[in-house]
């Protein structure tokens, strides 16, 4: 079964437009692991315009204390102030991202060849005893691009399904996407690279990209989860989505 991380930049963002601490981060990651999420995704970045360096610590300490077994993925671009905080908070999973500060989200992978030397200083400088270290990775990377990722001492690629999941209007463009996913996750398997998936993943996609991708060990879906949750409510937005990852 694909495991199920649940990113909560959106709740963060909700919380932010006002100065008020609801909706809590916090209370909202207690409901979503206590509805059978295996872990918590979240991707701090230099504004702080969602999630802030305090819900990064507050998250930390209420996982530790009392979701011990639950993973703590952060993602971020390799800056230093980046590299502190996963040093402070030692999370189980760090997702490296090439993510520049004015970007809105995530959209687009590594170019694992050109930045092989930046990206093996950072994956040595980011291991450790009980961390796995993921990198983002476009749709068509291919095995040039995962035998470049597991040459910098990656443990797990995160195949970028942002371009997948905007063909909700396009399915020849879907198969299309779905046929360049495949190949990549294939390549990274084979040479033992493990394989986490994410963006714009929705209950309407994800088993069209289940039965194309086998074999993806967590998905970090918050966009779509988080609209879902507004209509169902969070715990059974959750519920919703391991259904369709436990087919």
């Amino acid at each position: 079964m694909t495991l199920l991380s649940v990113n909560l930049n959106a709740v963060a963002q909700l919380r932010n437009r006002r100065d008020l601490p609801w909706p809590s981060v916090v209370g909202m990651a207690r409901i979503v692991l206590d509805a059978g999420a295996s872990g918590i995704t979240v991707h701090p970045r230099p504004d702080e315009r969602h999630i802030r360096r305090s819900d990064v610590f507050d998250l930390s300490a209420m996982l530790t204390a009392d979701y011990p077994d639950a993973e703590f993925n952060i993602e971020g671009y390799p800056s230093p102030e980046f590299i502190d905080l996963i040093k402070q908070v030692d999370p189980q999973q760090v997702t490296l991202v090439p993510d520049g500060p004015e970007q809105a989200t995530s959209d687009h992978g590594w170019d694992f060849r050109g930045k092989v030397n930046y990206l093996t200083s950072m994956v040595i400088e980011l291991k450790a005893p009980g961390r796995r270290i993921s990198l983002f990775c476009d749709s068509d990377a291919g095995a040039a691009g995962v035998t470049a990722a597991k040459a910098v001492g990656a443990d797990r690629i995160e195949l970028y399904t942002g371009p997948y999941g905007g063909c909700y209007a396009d399915p020849d463009k879907a198969e299309y996407e779905l046929a360049a996913l495949s190949e990549t996750a294939r390549a990274a398997h084979a040479i033992g690279l493990g394989v986490n998936a994410g963006h714009d993943l929705t209950l309407a996609n994800l088993p069209a990209f289940q039965a194309a991708v086998p074999g993806v060990e967590e998905v970090s879906i918050g966009h779509g989860i988080t609209a879902d949750a507004l209509e169902m409510g969070f715990a059974a937005a959750v519920k919703a989505y391991l259904a369709v990852l436990g087919d």
